[in-house]
């Protein structure tokens, strides 16, 4: 069984993150969605409220699965089997980073591979961050992330949290 994980912050999942999702599930047998737990970033929303979205928003994709992890990614791919780590990248500057993280990672795992995936074009130029911004202004999201999610932001911003 061949078998991936798709690592990220997620917050929020966008319509991005859902692309390189439903892609990644096409190529291998299995894709673990993996909430990580980054000591370097202040989530937006709980790591809890993360993996309930990504749950709603893959439900439909039989073999994927959301999980959550605190650690290294690769002792995460290990745990799971995985030959794989799947990346989504927007565009050139994204690249500088992940060939950096995926150097590393080869260095630590060498038998797991890092997998770039080239984002759609139109979800190229989105980001959670920006997407935040934009909802926090009261702005439109609902073409960068589903109903569920739009819901969730605008509701967190008017409750007054963060």
């Amino acid at each position: 069984m061949k078998i991936a994980i798709c690592p990220g912050t997620f917050d929020p999942v966008t319509y991005g993150h859902l692309d390189i999702i439903k892609r990644s599930s096409s190529l291998f047998d299995h894709a673990y969605i993996c909430v990580l737990q980054n000591p370097s970033k202040i989530p937006f929303f709980t790591v809890e409220e993360r993996l309930e979205m990504l749950s709603l928003e893959t439900k439909q994709i039989a073999n994927v699965s959301v999980e959550t992890f605190s650690g290294l990614a690769v002792e995460y791919a290990k745990q799971k089997g995985a030959i794989a780590i799947v990346r989504g990248l927007r565009a050139i500057t994204d690249f500088d980073f992940e060939f950096k993280l995926a150097s590393m990672n080869h260095s630590l795992a060498s038998s797991i591979e890092t997998i770039f995936m080239m984002t759609s074009s139109e979800y190229s130029f989105i980001s959670s961050s920006a997407v935040k911004e934009v909802a926090s202004l009261g702005g439109d999201i609902s073409k960068w992330v589903s109903p569920a999610v739009a819901e969730l932001l605008y509701a967190k911003f008017k409750g007054g949290e963060r």
